[in-house]
């Protein structure tokens, strides 16, 4: 199967990228807009509004962008969006993309190393996930500790391939994966605006999808350690670790996982987005005061 961006079409599963190619995309937005970004958001499902709080907006599609992929999920925009938020430069993604699109991991990661040419230091990613943690309530919000990789386990990684020394070394480290700092900071925010009642801090999980977990998976992942789940975030991490970018990150927990037999509970995406909607705004105001004090 192929698919066609902009100008660009290519076959998914064999498809890489020279660091031409990422330069030509980031030189093109440079050209685009004046906006100089130190900062990259990228919005998990239903919480894209968080581009809505910039100010001095300019909006490019992906399908403008040349060679960008397209998001094809409920709940993406399929944007970049460009503007100021607490006095500093971001620029945000209205939309990621997923393994289960059909896309492969050098598309998934694509955007970061654009961003990181465009003169990005810091990475923020938000996702929509399910909390393994019995612990954790629906519409809690996790900052990220760490993660586990399972495509990564089965040898879908990112950096495998051909390394470019531009972009970072071949064997980077991840026990640093995300910035200690920032969580920190976080934390100091959540309970300045009133929501640490809601905050948690846990492992976060990745699997391909873009099916929902069985139960025997549920009960494997809170055996190995992962206090939610989800189904992107992480190879975007990976990539950002690489180029040498702060990382932090946080889940909203929208559903909890299925780990009994005799449940009449299933998982659905309509759950994850009313949970989304529920949360948006404490959501918002948290990266938002995070920012203001970075």
């Amino acid at each position: 199967d192929s698919v066609v961006t902009s100008s660009c079409t290519y076959y998914v599963s064999f498809l890489s990228y020279t660091y031409e190619d990422y330069r030509e995309t980031a030189d093109w937005l440079l050209s685009q807009t004046e906006q100089r970004p130190k900062v990259a958001i990228i919005c998990g499902s239903g919480l894209g509004g968080l581009a809505d709080l910039l100010d001095n907006k300019t909006v490019f599609p992906y399908k403008d962008i040349p060679c960008f992929p397209n998001s094809t999920v409920q709940g993406h925009a399929s944007q970049l969006v460009f503007g100021e938020l607490q006095g500093k430069q971001c620029v945000c993604m209205q939309g990621r993309f997923h393994f289960y699109e059909g896309y492969n991991i050098a598309t998934v990661t694509y955007p970061v190393r654009v961003f990181f040419l465009l003169g990005v230091e810091t990475l923020i990613v938000t996702n929509a996930a399910g909390g393994l943690n019995p612990n954790f309530k629906v519409g809690d919000i996790m900052l990220i500790k760490d993660h586990i990789n399972m495509p990564g386990f089965a040898g879908q990684n990112p950096l495998c391939g051909h390394n470019d020394e531009r972009f970072g070394v071949r064997f980077p480290c991840m026990s640093d994966a995300y910035d200690k700092d920032l969580s920190i900071l976080a934390k100091e925010t959540a309970e300045e605006q009133g929501c640490s009642s809601f905050i948690q801090q846990g492992v976060y999980c990745m699997l391909a999808g873009p099916n929902f977990e069985t139960i025997a998976e549920c009960r494997a992942l809170q055996k190995l350690g992962a206090d939610a789940v989800g189904m992107s975030t992480v190879p975007e991490v990976v990539v950002a670790r690489h180029c040498g970018l702060r990382v932090f990150g946080l889940s909203l927990i929208t559903n909890k996982v299925v780990t009994d037999y005799d449940s009449q509970e299933k998982a659905n995406h309509e759950e994850v987005l009313d949970t989304t909607r529920m949360r948006t705004q404490d959501l918002q105001r948290l990266i938002s005061n995070l920012l203001a004090k970075m």
